[in-house]
């Protein structure tokens, strides 16, 4: 069974910085591209960055420069650090897992067979 738990969301004042994690167990992990996708109240799930199987990254334009995706393949997990933050960027963030996507399927929310179940980022001003 494939599980991917997120953690590391919560309050934070603008201009802070978060690290956000994502666990994955059940599949063979670094042959899985996962995506960070990212939900405010009232909006359509969008598309944050990939953190692609080789280790190379995409990421959404407005985001590039703020956010950076790395993973670690020996515990299996993801991150998502996140500087400079802003009011805008309070939303609930999932991570997604797929095998090897490219281009512009990876901004896709129907490329990723396995969701987590979010955790929150809150960002006040």
């Amino acid at each position: 069974q494939v599980q991917l738990v997120e953690s590391g969301g919560r309050l934070v004042q603008a201009g802070g910085s978060l690290r956000l994690s994502c666990a994955a167990s059940g599949l063979t992990f670094s042959r899985y591209d996962i995506g960070w996708f990212r939900q405010a109240p009232a909006k359509e799930r969008e598309w944050v960055a990939t953190v692609i199987s080789g280790g190379n990254h995409d990421y959404a334009g407005a985001l590039k420069g703020r956010f950076t995706g790395s993973r670690d393949n020996a515990k299996n997990t993801v991150y998502l650090q996140m500087n400079s933050l802003e009011p805008e960027d309070t939303a609930v963030y999932y991570c997604a897992a797929a095998p090897s996507i490219t281009g512009f399927s990876r901004r896709s929310r129907g490329r990723y067979n396995y969701w987590g179940q979010g955790t929150q980022v809150t960002v006040s001003s």
